[in-house]
């Protein structure tokens, strides 16, 4: 199974040097299911390979200056804060269990629910958006205010999930700063890269206990499946991957939802 896991290290990094976003919300699937790794350390695990997977995305655009500064600091200003409060203090404070009656609701379960239900959200937008265009206002304080709320929503539910969040970075950075598609990107992964480094330390400071030596093994996976995937993506349908990639996590979504109910609610 750990082999599996790697090999499927690969393969998100084929997709996210293909797409240049979404292969990073296949970290903790991976690392739950293929490296047996208990979903509320494998957030933390996800964190640190999501922001050096991010970094190594980031580095074209930022050799061709495909990244807005001023929008990158408005944006992960406020997400920096909440995952940082979110990994050092909301969610070491959760309860291990809820009690309903005599339904128990586990930590791990909410997490695993949270993300597949995210994961839907991510293969909505691959599968049915249409282009992203950009709606500009004049109303500066009304746009940056926009994106301020969602940088902050971002970093609460990567604090929770240990992803990216880039399939919600990128169409907020075009619709309320105007950026082209090329720059929202560029953008979004030095976001990423910022608020997933800052959510790794404050799972540090909590005194998660981590496996190096395996996330480095991952990361080196992903990172060759992004030099892979940018290498062949122009000669790969960017529509057709985006779109199997989108019915590929509609299926790893309901697979969650189903064995995480199945584990937890036995009749």
């Amino acid at each position: 199974m750990i082999i599996a896991g790697y090999i499927f290290s690969i393969l998100m990094g084929v997709v996210l040097g293909t797409l240049g976003a979404g292969g990073s919300i296949l970290i903790l699937p991976i690392l739950v299911y293929f490296m047996d790794i208990n979903p509320s350390l494998a957030t933390a695990y996800s964190l640190i390979i999501v922001a050096f997977t991010a970094l190594v995305g980031s580095i074209k655009y930022i050799t061709n200056k495909q990244m807005n500064l001023v929008v990158l600091s408005i944006f992960a200003v406020p997400s920096v804060i909440t995952i940082y409060i979110t990994r050092r203090y909301l969610l070491p404070a959760f309860p291990e269990s809820l009690y309903l009656g005599q339904i128990i609701i586990t930590k791990d379960f909410l997490i695993m629910l949270i993300f597949s239900l995210l994961m839907l959200s991510a293969s909505y937008l691959m599968l049915f958006s249409k282009e992203i265009i950009s709606s500009t206002s004049s109303n500066k304080l009304y746009a940056n205010s926009k994106i301020i709320l969602n940088g902050s929503l971002v970093g609460f539910f990567t604090g929770i999930i240990g992803a990216g969040g880039g399939f919600l970075i990128v169409p907020a950075l075009v619709i309320f700063s105007g950026l082209n598609m090329k720059t929202a990107v560029g953008t979004s992964l030095f976001i990423i890269f910022i608020k997933s480094m800052i959510g790794f330390f404050g799972d540090v400071q909590a005194g998660v206990q981590i496996n190096y030596y395996l996330i480095i093994m991952i990361t080196i996976c992903t990172s060759i499946g992004i030099l892979i995937g940018v290498k062949y993506s122009k000669n790969i349908s960017g529509n057709a991957l985006k779109k199997t990639f989108g019915y590929f996590l509609i299926l790893i979504s309901l697979f969650i939802i189903i064995k995480e109910i199945m584990i937890n609610f036995t009749i």
